[in-house]
């Protein structure tokens, strides 16, 4: 039974079944760990942040593709397929604008961690998350401007946050590849990812659990526009990548960023600009984010 134990806390996929299952019932409790997330965060992305080279970065040929490939897939591709389903299916204009909040903000920060984590090629998430992310000072605001009659996103906060969550572990990885301490580094990696995304998924689903109880019509609904999106564009990005016979590495980290968008990000904007009921796609986007990033972990060995 102990054994048995052991290799279900040692299992990725089980952990974060274990997270959703966990805010589902225990979810009053996540608002007393919400100061946890960004450390829980910044610790995820530090440690997923070692298993790359920056010597691989500056001998990537073609340095531009994935940052023209982050940009134009995580923006202009994702909301070409999200918002017209979003325009047809929606039954108020609040829960439209909460939608364009998703398609408006920068990619997930998850993105990196779980390219690493199915084995994608992790310095290409990098380049096309982090130009992505720096894209978003301009791009957010005017698609949230344009499409929902707002201006209220600032810029800076947006800088700051890749700052945070990009930049700075970036930099603090590379003090862990220390000789002495990188093989220890190397061990515990892959358990420290996998638990931090734990502690972030209870919380977000913790914190959104009542929604989940009260509109199920409308959360399935909603939860079917983004499932589309996300499956649909990746077997989409899959199969283009594969035809023009990019490995298997590099799909993995297109897959990823064509679908992934920040659900913290959205979450507080939508509440910011337009209310609760703008705020409800972005809690179903947190938990079917999470949905694909399991289907992903399950099924990576198709992909290939």
């Amino acid at each position: 039974m102990l054994r048995y134990f052991k290799q279900l806390i040692r299992s990725r996929n089980a952990i974060l079944v274990i997270a959703v299952l966990t805010g589902m019932i225990a979810g009053e409790y996540a608002g007393k760990l919400k100061f946890l997330t960004f450390p829980a965060l910044s610790l995820t992305m530090i440690f997923s942040m070692t298993g790359i080279s920056l010597r691989q970065v500056r001998k990537m040929d073609r340095i531009y593709n994935p940052i023209l490939l982050g940009i134009g897939l995580n923006y202009l591709v994702f909301s070409a397929v999200l918002l017209p389903l979003a325009y047809l299916l929606m039954p108020t204009k609040e829960l439209f604008y909460g939608f364009v909040v998703i398609a408006a903000a920068p990619p997930g920060v998850a993105i990196i961690p779980f390219t690493f984590i199915l084995k994608g090629n992790v310095v290409y998430s990098i380049l096309g998350v982090t130009a992505a992310f720096l894209s978003s000072i301009i791009i957010a605001p005017l698609m949230v401007k344009y499409l929902a009659s707002s201006v209220a996103i600032n810029p800076i906060d947006l800088f700051w946050m890749m700052v945070q969550l990009v930049i700075i572990p970036l930099i603090v990885s590379r003090f862990l590849l220390w000789k002495p301490i990188k093989p220890y580094i190397e061990k515990v990696r892959g358990k420290v990812v996998d638990w931090g995304f734990a502690l972030l998924i209870f919380v977000a689903v913790g914190l959104n659990r009542s929604v989940f109880f009260t509109t199920p019509i409308l959360l399935l609904e909603i939860g079917g526009i983004l499932m589309v999106t996300l499956w649909g564009l990746g077997y989409i990005t899959n199969w283009v990548a594969k035809y023009f016979n990019l490995p298997y590495e590099k799909r993995i980290a297109l897959t990823m960023m064509v679908g992934i968008k920040s659900s913290g990000f959205s979450v507080f904007t939508a509440l910011s600009l337009f209310g609760q009921e703008a705020a409800i796609p972005s809690a179903v986007l947190a938990v079917v984010v999470l949905i694909y990033l399991i289907f992903l972990s399950f099924k990576s060995k198709l992909i290939k």
